[in-house]
């Protein structure tokens, strides 16, 4: 099955997989190596495959996934993730698993060198919720 991404799309599945990552990156400042888990992440996610590889391949510039605080940017990372996934069920749903195998990757890789505390823990839970609320 093909599907047909918009400029717009793209830029929703940027947002939501890169933001999953800038989230958890955010709360590695309270006990954790906030570069290492945003550097493992990113890896991950550059590795993606196929259409959804392609699309990921592209960090999405121009938009801010900094925020003031951590709800600031759940407040558009966590919509974008149940959004990328609805798009892409409603298209192919093997793309959107690829896209959720690719995004939770990307979690484990981000913390995998480090003990995630508890408010990392509760961030990867609200990730898979969203992710899962499509």
């Amino acid at each position: 099955m093909t599907i047909t991404l918009t400029d717009q799309d793209k830029t929703t599945l940027r947002i939501a997989a890169y933001g999953a990552i800038t989230l958890l990156s955010a709360a590695g400042a309270v006990g954790g190596s906030p570069h290492r888990i945003a550097t493992n992440g990113s890896l991950a996610l550059g590795s993606a495959t196929g259409p959804i590889g392609h699309v990921l391949a592209d960090y999405p510039k121009g938009k801010d996934l900094n925020g003031k605080s951590v709800a600031e940017i759940a407040d558009r990372v966590l919509p974008a993730l149940t959004a990328a996934m609805a798009l892409l069920r409603a298209q192919d749903p093997d793309e959107a698993a690829n896209f959720r195998g690719t995004v939770v990757t990307a979690i484990e890789s981000a913390v995998h060198n480090s003990q995630p505390t508890p408010v990392m823990t509760d961030l990867i839970r609200k990730i898979t919720q969203a992710l899962d609320a499509a």
